[in-house]
């Protein structure tokens, strides 16, 4: 099951902001170069999710839309929700749970005892090695195929989780590793045409979008650690934004703060469908979190 991976620490407020502020104003769709032919390239037809829409946040169970929803996300194993506009989730950094022995050794970090470099909030997961090209190399050639199922089974975009694990290597990786192993990838999305989306990494949203050209960002809890304005600056309205009902967060005065990204959805921390007692689905303006 996949379930909402944010444990980070709270952001670093700087002058990204003022970087990230000459990024802002994304169009509706990608740009692309005029060709010889008059044959659209894939990118040509990439659409961003549509500025504003209605979220939901389905990692953990994939279920009926609630009315009104027009943005679902899914994880990359399920199939799109219909007539609305569908991400694809792929986790691009780290292994799936149980996933670590479908991967071929050079793509997996290890320590210079040569263990291998697990997550330290996420234990089952171990940090893919983006050090070298070769080794980003081997990385594109797992999750490429990936993309590129999200793409036939009729996803709109996909969106790469764990864009910032070089913060959890000890040292191993940088930045610069993660950005260019992410490149590779929105790079092969907007090749079969996908929009890419930033998952989380909200301090480096704009070298994000500036390098390796992310189209729109998925950001949870912006609320909680008061650094929605770091994908706003950059994304404008093509943020969608995922709260959780286990903190002390005031779902109402998130939704009342003009920072606060206008796709916002209040999701349970486990993500389960609507026939769990667990499940909370609420939006800006509900009294009270709903079931569907």
């Amino acid at each position: 099951m996949i379930v909402s991976r944010q444990t980070r620490r709270p952001a670093l407020i700087v002058a990204v902001i003022a970087l990230s502020a000459i990024l802002a104003g994304c169009a509706a769709e990608v740009p692309t170069a005029p060709t010889d032919d008059t044959t659209p390239t894939p990118a040509a037809r990439i659409a961003l999710p549509p500025a504003g829409a209605v979220p939901d946040y389905q990692l953990g169970a994939a279920y009926d839309p609630p009315a009104g929803v027009q943005v679902v996300a899914r994880d990359r194993t399920a199939e799109p929700a219909p007539d609305v506009y569908s991400i694809c989730y792929v986790n691009g950094f780290q292994t799936q749970p149980g996933e670590l022995g479908d991967w071929p050794e050079e793509a997996v970090l290890t320590d210079p005892d040569g263990d291998v470099v697990f997550d330290p909030d996420w234990p089952d997961e171990a940090l893919l090695d983006t050090s070298s090209a070769a080794k980003r190399a081997r990385i594109a050639d797992v999750v490429t195929p990936w993309i590129r199922g999200c793409a036939d089974v009729g996803f709109d975009a996909v969106e790469f989780d764990n864009l910032d694990t070089y913060e959890r290597s000890g040292g191993a990786l940088t930045l610069d590793h993660n950005l260019a192993l992410a490149t590779l990838l929105v790079d092969a999305a907007h090749g079969v045409g996908l929009a890419a989306g930033q998952k989380n990494a909200a301090e480096d949203a704009a070298v994000l979008h500036a390098t390796a050209g992310f189209d729109f960002a998925v950001a949870e809890e912006c609320a909680v650690y008061d650094e929605c304005a770091l994908y706003t600056e950059v994304y404008g309205d093509h943020v969608i934004a995922v709260e959780y009902s286990d903190t002390s967060l005031d779902f109402a005065a998130a939704c009342a703060d003009p920072a606060a990204p206008a796709s916002l959805v209040l999701r349970d921390r486990d993500l389960v469908g609507p026939d769990d007692d667990a499940y909370v689905f609420a939006l800006c303006g509900d009294a009270m979190p709903r079931a569907q």
